[in-house]
């Protein structure tokens, strides 16, 4: 039995666009052990997943933090091959210190070493499915079972659709006006949709905007892990939001969702991949203060 370990540190988008992957190599190791290295916050998912035996979170110990550098060393030589999902600098520096060659990734000298010249310019489900293919994983991604995510979290009383006002705080381009979440919730309620507000504790001031507005509106803003989250989104009739993770979560769970992506961010690269034509559909204009209320209404079911 092989030991194999899977790279995938973040952020939530990236690591939701791996699910397929993942399956994918837990499908071609059905006999082996497949272990995932992640950051804390998706150690939870990674553990709830049926691909993975173990879960290693990764400290990011500091480059000059001689024992930690030789501990991560020794637990990477334990493996006997390593996909590198996250291709980043960092990740690619785990490749060189462990001195291995059977990896998956980018680094020079790496057995299965990604190199294709259309790399940057690959949407990143396409650029991981190119690179699965470097690996000797041929055919297409398999459609994985996401029942372990949808059945989590609240039941709420139907129907409902999840407003998703935030975004990273390094990115604020990246954020609709939340006044017009809040108009959107209004619309949302007089249609019969009750709208519920998610995301992290640095959303609460935005869902307490909305709730202003719109007093129907449940906030579920840091009140759900991201595995409770998965089951509120699939059980949803609708989610609206802004180029951020719970989108691609939307996504993957095959509900109906609009995406609302501004200059900040290039569709084409890292748009939410949905289950079936249709399903996602994606706003983009230049600057999203521009972006009227009418238009992303006429998304609603």
């Amino acid at each position: 039995m092989a030991r194999i370990l899977v790279i995938r540190l973040g952020a939530l988008g990236d690591f939701v666009q791996s699910f397929a992957p993942f399956a994918a190599i837990r499908a071609h190791h059905p006999h082996d052990e497949v272990d995932l290295m992640t950051q804390r916050a998706f150690a939870g998912l990674g553990a709830h997943a049926p691909w993975f035996d173990h879960v290693r979170i990764d400290s990011r110990p500091g480059w000059h933090d001689l024992p930690a550098m030789m501990a991560l060393r020794r637990c990477l030589r334990s493996y006997d091959f390593i996909y590198d999902l996250q291709t980043s600098r960092r990740s690619t520096r785990y490749f060189h210190l462990s001195g291995m060659k059977a990896w998956s990734g980018i680094g020079r000298g790496a057995l299965a070493r990604h190199d294709s010249p259309q790399r940057r310019s690959m949407h990143n489900s396409r650029r991981q499915h190119d690179q699965l293919r470097h690996a000797g994983l041929g055919g297409e991604l398999p459609v994985p079972d996401l029942t372990w995510l949808a059945g989590g979290g609240p039941v709420l009383d139907g129907p409902y659709g999840v407003l998703v006002p935030g975004a990273s705080l390094r990115h604020p381009a990246k954020r609709w006006p939340v006044e017009r979440y809040a108009a959107l919730a209004g619309r949302m309620r007089a249609r019969g949709i009750r709208p519920v507000v998610v995301g992290g504790k640095a959303e609460s001031p935005l869902a307490a905007i909305i709730g202003q507005s719109c007093p129907d509106a449940l906030d579920l803003t840091g009140r759900t892990s991201l595995l409770e989250l998965g089951g509120v989104i699939a059980r949803a009739a609708c989610v609206v939001g802004n180029d951020t993770g719970p989108m691609h979560m939307a996504a993957a769970l095959g509900v109906p969702s609009t995406v609302l992506f501004c200059a900040a961010s290039n569709p084409a690269l890292n748009a939410p991949v949905g289950r079936y034509a249709g399903q996602v559909r994606v706003i983009y204009v230049h600057d999203l203060a521009t972006l009227r209320v009418d238009r992303v209404a006429a998304m609603l079911p």
